[in-house]
């Protein structure tokens, strides 16, 4: 066969292809084969013109206050799936201790009378336990991460039903702090307060990091796309402000879920345990040869993990101001995967960011949410949830060909 050689250029730089004879050459692509979150986002602005043409009640303020309720607790559970994936590994027992976090909390708070705030203390103090232990089975025993927490899923959700007894309920005061959580509402004034404070601390963290590179010698570019990406963020948080302040406002939940997101995102980008975590799920055998504690890294992030689940389940009984057989159960493990997978994180480690659980269970809520608002039968919405994931599942993986 005979082969000659083409020069193509590619954003100014010439690139030598071998041009075979009957075969397509398929050239690198300058974006380094990553989606980001446009797929994403590009999916929300098609399901809210969807859902919105569809049914008039989708984007009303009222809807979108109960959207947001409704997505804290998962959402915070899928934060712990994004670390957790970042290793390349999984962790089947989110569900579990999610609702055995919740448990323990009401026990020691309603049978025992340990004050709420002491109470969810500890109650995350067993979460993160319970993550510690799944971490020495994954690093010390080298029991895949897929078993360790399969038998978590089930050992701690029988744990969990031990807990609750015979009666199976148990409510928490409705006048307790826990359960006036779900019911907190911020008024208007503070609501613009944590836009105008959410923008200057992104602002700063920029320039910051811009300046931190320049000192590095590394490339940056100038302050306007920092600006530009500042204008942007805080749009879509007035945007949401101004919404859902047209029903009851912006609700607590959702603030403490948001604060997640950024501290953990700050965490990953601007730390170097977060940096330790990338290095990891990329290559953990370079990782070590760098002097990185590959087994330490593994075990914080399945502590990180569980604590993270807990504290969703802490938000679900909030939310329900109970607990019960059904605590952590149900789909609320296939949602947190969906969500993290959804949003942007890699399942082969290495890649994602912390607001891909925020984009992710905003997916999977607005389908759910639109879905239900026109009827649509049960085992239809199984079907479409499975469908989104499989697609955002192909993205990932046409992505990490792209970048090979």
């Amino acid at each position: 066969m005979n082969r000659t050689l083409l020069s193509r250029s590619i954003l100014g730089r010439s690139v030598v292809v071998p041009k075979t004879r009957g075969r397509r050459v398929r050239l690198p692509r300058p974006s380094g084969g990553e989606p980001g979150a446009l797929p994403v986002v590009a999916g929300l602005a098609l399901i809210a013109v969807v859902f919105g043409s569809l049914n008039g009640h989708f984007l009303s303020s009222e809807n979108l206050t109960n959207l947001a309720l409704q997505m804290a607790a998962t959402g915070t559970i899928a934060l712990g799936i994004v670390l957790v994936l970042l290793l390349g590994e999984i962790d089947l027992s989110v569900g579990s201790v999610s609702g055995l976090t919740a448990v323990v909390m009401t026990v020691l708070n309603v049978h025992h009378h340990v004050p709420a705030g002491l109470a969810v203390l500890l109650a995350l103090g067993a979460a993160a336990l319970v993550g510690l232990a799944h971490g020495l089975m994954f690093t010390v025993l080298r029991m895949p991460s897929f078993v360790v927490t399969l038998a978590g899923l089930i050992g701690w959700q029988g744990l969990m039903l031990y807990l609750l007894g015979r009666d199976g309920t148990i409510n928490l005061p409705f006048d307790g702090p826990v359960a006036a959580l779900s019911d907190t509402w911020l008024p208007t004034w503070l609501s613009w307060t944590v836009v105008v404070a959410a923008g200057a601390a992104y602002l700063v963290t920029e320039l910051l990091v811009r300046r931190a590179r320049a000192r590095t010698g590394l490339p940056v570019s100038g302050p306007l796309p920092a600006v530009l990406r500042t204008g942007g963020l805080v749009a879509v948080l007035a945007a949401g402000v101004a919404v859902l302040s047209g029903d009851r406002g912006v609700p607590l939940t959702l603030v403490v879920f948001g604060g997640l997101v950024v501290l953990l995102d700050l965490v990953l980008r601007l730390t170097l345990p977060g940096r330790w975590v990338y290095a990891v799920g990329g290559n953990a055998e370079a990782a070590r040869r760098a002097g990185i504690a590959v087994t330490r890294v593994r075990i914080l992030v399945f502590c990180a993990s569980s604590v993270l689940a807990g504290a969703g389940g802490i938000l679900a009984a909030s939310r329900l101001s109970a607990v019960n057989q059904s605590s952590g159960g149900s789909d609320i493990l296939l949602n947190a995967i969906a969500a993290a997978v959804i949003g942007g994180t890699s399942l082969f480690g290495g890649r994602g960011r912390a607001y891909a659980a925020l984009l992710g269970i905003l997916v999977i809520q607005s389908v759910a949410n639109g879905m239900l608002l026109l009827n649509v039968d049960s085992s239809v919405r199984f079907m479409v949830t499975a469908g989104v994931l499989a697609l955002a599942v192909a993205i990932d993986s046409a992505a990490r060909g792209g970048r090979r």
